[in-house]
């Protein structure tokens, strides 16, 4: 039965540092499902902090009696502006229609009411029943239509230190290669992978020179390993595949970014390289989360031989592993940004 409305309550915060205590309590609790939304909350703490200019940021939390539900952001990043994400703080079970609908509507009614413009809510991305709602709800409130077919369409996943799956994979043995953190001299090899990465990635397309542009922020903020191989003979280094990691706070890391060129697909490059990034990562999380769209089986089978839950057939349904959606608005209406 869904809750009255007189028991519900939304805040909206435009500084980190303003954001309540009862909010940071319940992103940190519900850690893998706040991943887009903790870090970046995190971040503009502590620009805030340095006094540093950040850009407009928007958080806003629906509560039932002083308890928080479900938490929003619209936050910029470093290639454009994020799109609206909403994490719940409950069981992906809680999220019947009749629970989300009035919580939703208010959420999306206070965005309507504090945003300064309509345009910036180019999507949504949140979990699968979340995100119908809201788009429903924000078509209404703006006339805005949202589109039928999703841009992403996945499930969250995560890994740790008990399910994670430590063993080596085979290499042709002509082949040398290298696991490591990317360096400042590996940015114009990795640029052309952020580049193929976007064109897959409908409709984040990136120009070169933006895709140049963000391989030097994952690079400078030592965000991106590199898988290399050279081949016998040869004395030129090729990148194969690279692994970023651009949302990570102090329980959980976030694999965000998974890229083989083409010409190396089939080499096991990928598993090898989310497996040490994954390895790296767990020395000081409690897990590493990803998003693997339910398009991509082959990812899905490479992440599963890793050690992250919930992807095989042969599996029994896993807490905290459920699907997320995100829904484009009209992009005659809206001005797109990047994540």
């Amino acid at each position: 039965m869904p809750v009255p409305l007189s028991g519900l309550t939304t805040l909206a915060f435009t500084r980190a540092t303003d954001i309540s205590n009862d909010v940071w309590s319940a992103l940190d609790s519900y850690a893998n499902d706040a991943n887009v939304i903790l870090p970046q909350a995190n971040k503009a703490l502590i620009a805030e902090s340095s006094g540093q200019p950040s850009g407009y940021h928007l958080w806003i939390a629906c509560s039932w009696n002083g308890i928080v539900e479900f938490v929003l952001s619209c936050t910029p990043g470093d290639m454009g502006e994020y799109p609206i994400f909403i994490c719940a703080t409950m069981p992906f079970n809680y999220l019947t229609d009749a629970y989300i609908r009035p919580r939703i509507g208010l959420v999306a009614a206070r965005l309507r009411a504090e945003i300064p413009s309509v345009g910036r809510v180019y999507s949504v991305y949140a979990p699968e029943p979340v995100t119908k709602l809201f788009a429903e709800e924000w078509t209404r409130l703006t006339g805005i239509r949202h589109y039928s077919e999703p841009y992403y369409a996945a499930n969250i996943t995560f890994c740790t230190t008990r399910s994670f799956v430590n063993r080596q994979t085979s290499v042709h043995p002509s082949l040398t290669y290298d696991l490591r953190l990317a360096e400042e001299n590996d940015i114009p090899a990795i640029a052309p992978l952020c580049y193929g990465f976007a064109k897959e990635s409908p409709p984040f397309d990136l120009t070169e020179y933006e895709s140049h542009q963000e391989a030097t922020n994952l690079v400078r903020n030592k965000q991106v390993w590199v898988h290399t191989v050279r081949k016998p003979g040869q004395s030129q280094v090729e990148i194969a595949s690279i692994v970023a990691t651009t949302r990570n706070t102090d329980k959980v890391g976030t694999i965000s970014k998974v890229y083989t060129n083409p010409t190396w697909r089939r080499h096991g490059c990928a598993e090898r390289l989310v497996r040490r990034v994954c390895k790296h990562l767990l020395n000081t999380k409690n897990s590493v989360v990803l998003y693997v769209a339910h398009s991509n089986h082959g990812a899905a089978k490479v992440y599963h031989r890793v050690g992250f839950q919930g992807l095989s057939a042969d599996d029994d349904p896993v807490e905290g592993v459920y699907p997320w959606l995100e829904l484009g608005f009209d992009q005659n209406e809206v001005e797109l940004g990047h994540w």
